[in-house]
C-alpha cells in the first residue's frame, strides 16, 4: 500500500497523485518508509481552542453549570457569542425561579391553587422546556436569538 508524504492517506496503487491533498507522488517519505511502503496514517491534528462556538452556545442552556463554566473558562470566557448564549442562559434559569416561586405562593390558596397546581405549573413548565429547546437549536445553527427581555440583558452583559 502507498501513502501520501503529505497528509499521509492511502493512495491507489500506481497513480501519480494523492486523492485527498492532491500532492504529488515521489520519493518523500512518512514516518521513515519510503514512498509505496506501508506506513501508519496520519494523526489527526489536535484542536487548541476547544468546542466550536456553535456547540458550545448550545451546551449553555443545558443547565445552569455549563453557562457558569463558559464564563470563568479561558478560550469560552472572550468568545461574545458564548457569552450572549451563557447569560441568557443564567438570566432565564433566574427569571424562571423567580416565576415557579410566585406562582408557589398562590398555590397555598384555596380553589386556586388546585388550578395553580393542576393546570400552569405544568403548562409553564412545559413552555419553559420547549423554549430551553429551541433556544439551543437556535445556538447550534449560529443565530443569536434574542428572548424579549432576558436577550437585551445578556447582550448587555456579553459585551462588557
Amino acid at each position: 500500500m502507498a501513502f501520501c508524504a503529505k497528509c499521509g492517506a492511502q493512495m491507489v496503487e500506481g497513480s501519480t497523485f494523492c486523492g485527498s491533498c492532491g500532492a504529488v507522488a515521489g520519493s518523500a517519505a512518512v514516518g521513515g518508509a519510503p514512498m509505496g511502503a506501508a506506513a501508519p496514517a496520519a494523526a489527526p491534528a489536535a484542536t487548541s481552542s476547544g468546542m466550536a462556538p456553535n456547540v458550545a452556545g448550545a451546551l449553555a442552556y443545558f443547565t445552569i453549570i455549563p453557562a457558569i463554566i463558559f464564563l470563568v473558562v479561558d478560550p469560552y470566557k472572550t468568545d461574545r457569542t458564548i457569552r450572549f448564549h451563557a447569560f441568557q442562559s443564567l438570566f432565564l434559569a433566574a427569571a424562571t425561579f423567580a416565576i415557579f416561586f410566585l406562582l408557589g405562593f398562590f398555590a397555598i390558596i384555596p380553589f386556586v391553587g388546585w388550578i395553580v397546581g393542576l393546570i400552569l405549573f405544568p403548562l409553564l413548565g412545559l413552555t419553559i422546556f420547549a423554549l430551553v429547546i429551541f433556544c439551543m437549536y437556535k445556538a447550534y445553527n449560529g443565530e443569536q436569538f434574542m428572548l424579549p427581555v432576558i436577550g437585551k440583558l445578556a447582550q448587555d452583559q456579553a459585551a462588557k
